[in-house]
């Protein structure tokens, strides 16, 4: 028998520290890895940020870049365009989008997806109802959106308890210094290691990003 489809109502969305609390109970009882990682790390921070346009621009923006440097770049952005939505990027000159610190690369891409958004095939305000797989589908059909900022999305713009980021390199090398692997997991590899942590996984990815942070080889000389 197939496995049933996951709706977004079936969901479990990690919207307070209490919700990230049950969430990583529920990991250190269940996983000896985990409970090591917590030991280490802590409780790591919620990371909540609003939904929409916005939020999956912040992501864009964010990618291959340390948060204070996104952090500045999205700041300068949204002083620049106000409000920042999809019109507002439409409206903007290449100029712009650049001196606020945007590649050329990420400038196309919010301009692929301002320009979803403006003509519909992006029902932004959707998202929030489809289940994982269908928001993973609709934010990867926009140009320069990959599996990275789609799952982002998922975790931190919808909050889905079980989203992962098979894909995020600091997910994949924490994951190799946690188990002790003698090489980093590819994404389908990761995957496959991530089945024990369901439905918990995006709780299990944010533990896994504060461990990153502090079990680094330096720490341990």
């Amino acid at each position: 028998m197939a496995p049933r489809r996951q709706t977004a109502k079936q969901s479990r969305i990690i919207e307070t520290t209490r919700h990230l609390e049950d969430g990583l109970a529920a990991l250190v009882a269940s996983c000896p890895h985990m409970a090591r990682a917590h030991a280490v790390a802590g409780t790591p921070p919620l990371r909540r940020w609003s939904p929409g346009f916005d939020g999956i621009v912040r992501i864009v923006v964010g990618q291959q870049l340390s948060i204070a440097s996104a952090t500045a770049i999205h700041g300068r952005l949204a002083e620049a365009i106000s409000p920042l939505d999809a019109s507002g990027i439409q409206s903007a000159t290449d100029a712009v989008l650049l001196a606020a610190g945007l590649s050329k690369a990420k400038v196309a891409t919010v301009r692929a997806l301002a320009a979803a958004v403006g003509d519909g095939r992006l029902p932004i305000a959707d998202l929030s109802d489809m289940d994982d797989a269908g928001v993973h589908a609709a934010l990867t059909s926009v140009r320069g959106i990959g599996p990275w900022t789609a799952d982002i999305y998922l975790l931190f713009g919808l909050g889905r308890a079980d989203a992962f980021a098979a894909g995020d390199l600091a997910l994949q090398v924490a994951t190799a210094r946690l188990m002790d692997l003698p090489d980093r997991p590819k994404a389908d590899a990761l995957l496959d290691i991530a089945e024990r942590w369901r439905p918990w996984r995006g709780i299990a990815a944010r533990l896994l990003w504060a461990y990153y942070a502090v079990d680094r080889p330096s720490a341990r000389m």
